[in-house]
């Protein structure tokens, strides 16, 4: 079961460029950091709240490492802004599976590691009304290891 906006997605060409005009714009501080090489991508994660289920609502701001990873390929063509919606879930396998069975293509056969240790799969974005749409289950502790 979905249980609440993990992150935000957002693409850019300057990740350090874009975490000043969030922490000059609206205050926000980066809560973690780190390289995903697999993803090809730099990125930071700014804390927005924590949530009912023990989680968090984030801005996962991405700055791709080359230009062919999948952040790098759509920035190419669309250019910086909102690249994904994420969803936490307590079950990324078994809402992944539910999904599937409702038709609709998940991009992953397993999920993957992602931000802070997290368990993670895509939903295809033509199922989803033009949406990457990403599921998480976050690792068991959310504390930020910079």
């Amino acid at each position: 079961m979905l249980t609440r906006i993990d992150h935000i997605g957002i693409a850019c060409f300057d990740l350090d460029k874009t975490v000043e005009f969030y922490r000059e714009t609206y205050g926000f501080t980066v809560f973690h950091t780190e390289v995903n090489e697999e993803q090809g991508v730099r990125e930071a994660m700014l804390k927005i709240n924590d949530t009912s289920d023990g989680g968090a609502s984030y801005l996962q701001l991405l700055e791709p490492t080359r230009d062919d990873s999948a952040v790098g390929k759509w920035l190419a063509k669309n250019g910086e802004g909102v690249h994904h919606i994420a969803f936490g879930t307590a079950d990324v396998d078994g809402d992944a599976a539910a999904i599937k069975d409702k038709g609709v293509r998940v991009l992953y056969e397993e999920p993957r590691i992602g931000s802070m240790g997290s368990r993670i799969t895509f939903l295809h974005p033509k199922d989803c009304h033009g949406v990457l749409t990403e599921l998480v289950t976050s690792a068991p502790s959310e504390s930020p290891e910079h």
